[in-house]
């Protein structure tokens, strides 16, 4: 019976055992050891020192984000620790036991709702640099300058050598498209002054289409469209209303695509002085005759009535194409986003780089940048971003996506004619614009844990920031000129001009323990 019972508690033992050795395996040790990081008002990070007796296997020292001090909200306490009021009326209550990044609370009006985002710290700093050099950080001379005549003065110093993709030296453009793959350079996808550009943008919205075919790969539908004249762009459709919200309880990566966040993230990049958004615009399709009738057997084998008597389709692809997840017309008309193709790589090959800050794309385990801050120590070693521009392409990277709320960076790509001295082709930006009273401050990861900023894109910050022109009045300049406008609602554009001022926040927070030469560099582009 003794030997009944000893056999029992040494099976037992060895399951308990297997099931910790198990979880430890897939599940990483450091989960296993609950590690609170200190909240101390003026940090951005919470810092908790692991000595080496307490926990050997870790490293002494090793510093762990905070992730409260990542997450922030439209609404904020202020300096004086006073909680504002939401659009709402109500009071709210901000997740950060620390610091924030917050504007001030706007003044009242729907109009100065969407223009007053000041904070007296980013004042400050600003005066800090001016006296520290006139010469390159006092703007009060740009206030009566229109932003977009001071964006070109402040572009016209890049290098006048702008080599073009070899294959396009001796050949000379007849349709639009052409012409824009002609401009493509080392700087930039085209240059403001282009007038192809706008070309382009009329011939997407108006040409007529003489074929339709699903793009291989992917989780949500897209479709390749031809026009009459052998050009091709990439549509998006239409899913969800301008006013729906990312919801709640759902994952970046499983968030439906929005046709108008490829819209306005073109126009965003465009008032950025950027250029790195391939030219996109929006349309109205008739679904019968424009999808349908120049459809494959596959894809026109999808298409369906409604109950409510709509046209539908959905498509192949990997995870949203089946009835439940159809896209619909009103009764047979859509509306999409269509963006243009880039040179088949063919004739100008792309290399793809993975993003240093990937997210984990999981329920579960967290990227290391996520858990640990001196990610951007090993990122300097290592090309391409050891040395040239590349690492400061990636900080604008980041700002442009913490403007939109896109979370989705896992890749980028380059011009491989261009070397690594060139720009990342800013793409794929369905899953931006979600959540438009939320600020979602992980996306500033690379900008906290690397402390920088290229000069240029600080000044256009600075520009929007002071005003008279904010940057919500600069993107409707340009957006409310497509067909299918308005492309966002107030409160994204309220949104862009809040982000604005958290980002120069971040600047300030990063110049406390560092001097502005290593903060704000300029590469002169």
């Amino acid at each position: 019976m003794k030997l009944k019972h000893r056999f029992v508690c040494v099976v037992t033992f060895t399951v308990i055992g297997l099931l910790g050795l198990h979880v430890v395996l897939f599940t990483g040790l450091p989960n296993l050891i609950p590690i609170d990081p200190v909240v101390r008002n003026d940090a951005v990070v919470g810092l908790r020192d692991i000595s080496v007796g307490e926990h050997p296997h870790l490293r002494a020292g090793r510093k762990r984000l905070n992730k409260s001090n990542f997450t922030s909200d439209a609404d904020f306490a202020d300096a004086n620790g006073t909680l504002p009021k939401s659009p709402r009326g109500e009071i709210t209550h901000g997740r950060d036991n620390g610091q924030s990044f917050v504007a001030s609370e706007p003044k009242t009006g729907e109009k100065d709702v969407l223009r007053n985002f000041k904070n007296t710290k980013v004042d400050k700093m600003l005066l800090l640099l001016t006296e520290k050099s006139r010469k390159k950080f006092d703007l009060s001379k740009f206030d009566s300058l229109d932003y977009l005549f001071f964006l070109k003065s402040l572009t016209s110093r890049l290098r006048k050598n702008r080599n073009t993709l070899p294959v396009y030296h001796n050949y000379k453009g007849d349709t639009n498209w052409e012409r824009f793959h002609l401009g493509i350079n080392q700087y930039s996808l085209y240059s403001p002054d282009d007038s192809s550009i706008s070309s382009l943008l009329k011939d997407m919205n108006r040409m007529p289409i003489v074929d339709v075919d699903m793009k291989e790969g992917g989780t949500q539908l897209k479709l390749i469209i031809t026009f009459e004249d052998e050009g091709q762009a990439l549509m998006k459709p239409m899913r969800y209303p301008r006013s729906q919200e990312t919801l709640p309880n759902h994952f970046y990566f499983v968030d439906y695509e929005r046709h108008n966040a490829e819209i306005a993230a073109f126009h965003l990049d465009r008032a950025l002085g950027f250029y790195r958004v391939p030219p996109t615009t929006g349309r109205l399709l008739n679904m019968t005759t424009e999808i349908k009738k120049f459809a494959d057997r596959k894809l026109a084998k999808t298409f369906f009535y409604s109950p409510a008597g709509n046209l539908c389709f959905h498509g192949s692809c990997s995870y949203y194409c089946d009835t439940s997840h159809a896209i619909c017309g009103h009764p047979d008309t859509l509306e999409v986003s269509m963006a243009t193709f880039l040179p088949p790589e063919e004739v100008a090959n792309r290399k793809t780089w993975r993003n240093p800050w990937k997210r984990s794309y999981s329920k579960h385990r967290k990227a290391y940048w996520e858990v640990y801050d001196d990610l951007c120590d090993k990122v300097r070693e290592r090309p391409p971003y050891n040395q040239g521009r590349r690492l400061l392409d990636l900080m604008d990277i980041t700002i442009f996506d913490f403007i939109i709320g896109n979370m989705d960076r896992h890749h980028y790509e380059t011009f491989i004619d261009f070397g690594n001295d060139t720009y990342p082709i800013h793409m794929d930006h369905g899953r931006g614009f979600g959540k438009p009273n939320h600020d979602e401050m992980s996306i500033m990861a690379p900008v906290l844990q690397c402390c920088l900023i290229r000069y240029s894109t600080f000044i256009k910050l600075v520009k929007l920031y002071r005003g008279p022109q904010t940057l919500s009045d600069v993107f409707e300049s340009f957006a409310s000129q497509e067909t299918i406008a308005p492309i966002l609602t107030k409160p994204h554009l309220t949104a862009m001009n809040r982000r604005v001022a958290i980002i120069l926040q971040v600047v300030d927070k990063c110049l406390e323990d560092n001097s502005v030469d290593e903060v704000i560099v300029d590469d002169h582009i």
